[in-house]
């Protein structure tokens, strides 16, 4: 929920969200440069309908989610914060009505989801890009995990994604220390997938979307359904639901085209069903 801009929304009438699909792709980018996109209750609103309106439309078939100007996300934004603590307002109940569906929707997304980190993603807002399924970053990215600075601790489901992708060791020091971690520091710990120039962002974030907007997106759905729940099953149960799950894939489209590619020594044409 942390690590903010302090700055106000931006203008009333403008969308902070925006959403456009292209050749099977979502790109859902926050467009509240002025504040490095900072979450208000509406842009949160407009954040949760774009990843829903991505998660429901079948012909999307994976989904980009990045940020404009000089931050990915900035996380929670703390004047609104001040003014909802001043007010009364329960702060558990903003996490679990607010940021948990967030991280539940991008995380239970049945197609893959690439975070296009452009910038500083801070607080509430790298855990987003934790919970998608990729992490390209720019050059000038940089990831804090501002929570304890300003007295809080880790929610938006970091303290689940974070010592996943970097081990408990890392994601302890990073989490009670809040130093920030460049692009080549994420890349070397296995934060993130792959770091390019900022200029080259976009670009290379879009050719990872349309190599597996390409794929067999049932069994990347699957793959995701496994993952989750291997992370607190024991082994047999792992075995159990994999085999489960294989039992209702084997039967798709997509693997029937895969077969049959393979026998004609073809490349496979998969369509997600």
């Amino acid at each position: 929920m942390t690590a903010s801009t302090g700055q106000t929304a931006g203008t009333p009438t403008r969308p902070l969200v925006r959403y456009e699909v292209g050749e099977a792709v979502a790109t859902i980018t926050l467009d509240r440069p002025e504040a490095m996109n900072a979450l208000t209750d509406r842009l949160r609103g407009e954040l949760h309908a774009a990843l829903r309106r991505a998660a429901e439309d079948r012909s999307v078939r994976a989904v980009v989610l990045t940020g404009t100007g000089r931050a990915f996300c900035a996380g929670q934004d703390l004047r609104e914060l001040s003014g909802a603590v001043e007010q009364g307002q329960g702060i558990g109940d903003l996490v679990r009505e607010h940021y948990n569906p967030l991280v539940l929707t991008i995380t239970g997304m049945p197609k893959p989801v690439v975070a296009a980190v452009n910038g500083v993603a801070a607080g509430a807002g790298a855990a987003l890009a934790f919970a998608c399924d990729f992490r390209v970053a720019a050059d000038t990215a940089r990831f804090v995990m501002a929570f304890t600075g300003i007295g809080l601790a880790p929610d938006s489901g970091a303290s689940w994604t974070l010592q996943r992708l970097v081990g408990p060791a890392r994601a302890r020091e990073m989490l009670l220390l809040g130093d920030p971690v460049d692009a080549a520091r994420a890349l070397e710990i296995g934060l993130v997938t792959r770091v390019v120039p900022a200029d080259e962002l976009p670009a290379a974030a879009r050719e990872l979307a349309l190599r597996l907007a390409q794929g067999p997106t049932l069994a990347y759905a699957a793959t995701k359904r496994l993952l989750d729940h291997a992370a607190a099953s024991t082994l047999e149960a792992a075995l159990d639901r994999e085999a489960e799950l294989q039992e209702g894939l084997v039967r798709t489209a997509d693997h029937a085209a895969a077969r049959k590619a393979f026998l004609n020594k073809e490349r496979p044409r998969f369509e997600g069903r």
